[in-house]
Formats: structure tokens, C-alpha cells, sequence
């Protein structure tokens, strides 16, 4: 039976990049969910196909969001530790 139905987006790449340069335990989950898409839908699981992009695309959102409160709270870390160092006078 053929369906005109379009192949839902992986985040394969967008997955993988977010694993790489934000969070790495929330971007594998993104990538494992990337991952099983295409095979998804290539079985006829066209329901599946979309849960597992909607998925990779969620945990990929997560792993930049992660990524990106770790990076500011370390900035706000060092400048605070910074500033507080230059203020008792310490070397």
C-alpha cells in the first residue's frame, strides 16, 4: 500500500551537534530517537516515525538549553569569583 504521506524530519544532525558542543547525556537520548526515524518509517510506522523525530527533536531542545544554563552559570561563577577576589584585596 503507498502513502503520500512526507518522511518526517530526523534532527540526526542538530542531535549530533548538541551532544558535541552542549549537553552529552541529553543528546545521546536525542540521537537514539534521531536514529529511528528513517527505519521507522521505512517499516510502515508512520506513527512511530513521528513520535521518535517529535522525541529526538524535544531532547535535542533540552541538550541546547542545558548547554547553554551550564555555560552562563560557569560565566556568572567566574566573573562573581572575579570581582569578589579583586574586592578583599586577594592576589
Amino acid at each position: 500500500m503507498e502513502t503520500n504521506q512526507a518522511r518526517p524530519k530526523n534532527y540526526l544532525v542538530e542531535s549530533i551537534l548538541a551532544t558535541l558542543f552542549c549537553c552529552l547525556p541529553l543528546g545521546i537520548v536525542a540521537i537514539i530517537n534521531a536514529s529511528k526515524v528513517n527505519s521507522a518509517f521505512d517499516a510502515g510506522n508512520h506513527d512511530e516515525a513521528q513520535k521518535a523525530s517529535d522525541d529526538a527533536k524535544k531532547w535535542m531542545k533540552y541538550s541546547i538549553i542545558a548547554g547553554v544554563v551550564v555555560i552562563v552559570l560557569y560565566i556568572v561563577f567566574v566573573v562573581l569569583l572575579g570581582v569578589g577576589g579583586t574586592l578583599s584585596g586577594g592576589y
